[in-house]
């Protein structure tokens, strides 16, 4: 396998990667009967676009390099939201929470 192959193979993963996400929300959403974006598709969004990153900076593309690169921070930030949200519903949940935090 030649390095143009391996890299094209890595740009098909990343496509993949990045598709899927699209599958999850849709399943994700039709299994709640409601619109909504799980954690998984923000899982999805990272990991293709940290695979399609690596592919355009093989490829030398300033296109496709910000758009992944600017998509990166968005993925990565709703992830750190939800974790937030998370802990902070798990903390308002647990009964010692307010005696921990004192």
């Amino acid at each position: 396998m030649t390095t143009e192959w391996l890299w094209l193979a890595v740009g098909f993963l990343g496509q993949a990667l990045f598709s899927a996400r699209f599958l999850v929300q849709w399943l994700a959403s039709e299994r709640a009967r409601r619109s909504i974006v799980p954690r998984a598709f923000w899982f999805f969004s990272l990991a293709g676009g940290v695979t399609l990153l690596a592919y355009a900076l093989y490829r030398r593309d300033p296109v496709f390099i910000a758009g992944q690169g600017a998509g990166l921070f968005i993925y990565f930030r709703n992830l750190m939201l939800i974790r937030r949200e998370t802990r902070f519903s798990r903390a308002r949940q647990s009964p010692h929470a307010a005696a921990d935090q004192s």
